[in-house]
């Protein structure tokens, strides 16, 4: 007999007086002997039932557990093969910014000085005339020229005259202000812009560019080498735009380089 839990007494112990009480000869014919034996019969049965119910129950729990840790062991997978995915990603992305970023640099940038290329100058001089065209305020341009050039390729070869170039636009950006710009415009041609600088400011400047290149020496081998420059200056007059104040001030550095070179010159005023 199958343990019969619904009394407090052990289910055992309640079989067992059952057991004997129908067992008993003395109560043979009694009206609930019968009885009793078919209500004992069909717990019987009820207790089987509950045994079958409770074996299909725990199979079906033990495969729902199966089916949760297989789940979880895929997902721990597709976690761990979504992270290396992730991991690569950024990678590729560090590296596709890395390259876009040297992209740009190549592209706005002089390949020899690593100073704003003529390009990147024009964008800048652009972007100025558009700011006074909305506002009050100027700029100069310097345009600077490296006197008799052509000696230091002839003489020593053309990587002293690349030399000569990047120490130059060392040269020139440390003589500027933080906020003014200089780009290698072209050969051995260079172009300043001082923003809000008006004539005064931008011959302090010039002044300084002359001074800081005269100072400069450049070890070749056992010779010290020095370079002069001439510069042309040009403030920005109502109206124009920076191709106009180029002009000005590249025809200034014309009559400086005409006039003896090392020096600046003021470019006029515009005609009228």
């Amino acid at each position: 007999m199958t343990p019969y839990s619904g009394d407090s007494k052990p289910s055992d112990e309640l079989d067992d007086r059952v057991a004997e009480l129908l067992a008993n000869e003395a109560y043979l014919g009694h009206p609930l002997r019968e009885a009793l034996a078919e209500m004992m019969e069909r717990m019987g049965q009820q207790v089987s039932r509950l045994e079958r119910i409770t074996q299909i129950s725990d199979r079906y729990q033990s495969g729902v557990q199966e089916r949760v840790r297989n789940l979880s062991r895929r997902y721990d997978r597709q976690i761990r093969t979504l992270e290396r995915a992730i991991s690569i990603s950024d990678r590729y992305q560090s590296m596709l910014n890395d390259l876009n970023k040297a992209l740009r640099e190549a592209s706005t940038h002089d390949l020899l000085t690593s100073i704003p290329n003529r390009r990147l100058m024009s964008e800048r001089c652009r972007i100025e005339d558009e700011r006074l065209a909305r506002e009050e305020g100027t700029y100069s341009l310097l345009t600077m020229d490296v006197d008799r050039f052509k000696l230091f390729n002839d003489v020593y070869g053309h990587d002293v005259g690349d030399q000569v170039l990047i120490e130059l636009a060392n040269s020139f950006t440390h003589s500027l202000r933080e906020y003014d710009s200089c780009g290698r415009w072209g050969g051995e041609e260079f172009l300043a812009l001082l923003v809000n600088a008006d004539l005064a400011t931008a011959s302090d400047i010039a002044d300084r560019m002359l001074a800081n290149t005269r100072a400069l020496r450049i070890r070749v081998g056992e010779d010290m080498l020095q370079a002069t420059i001439s510069i042309g200056v040009a403030e920005r007059a109502p109206g124009e735009v920076y191709t106009d104040t180029y002009k000005r001030a590249d025809a200034a550095l014309l009559i400086s380089k005409q006039t003896g070179r090392d020096r600046y010159i003021i470019a006029d005023p515009p005609s009228s």
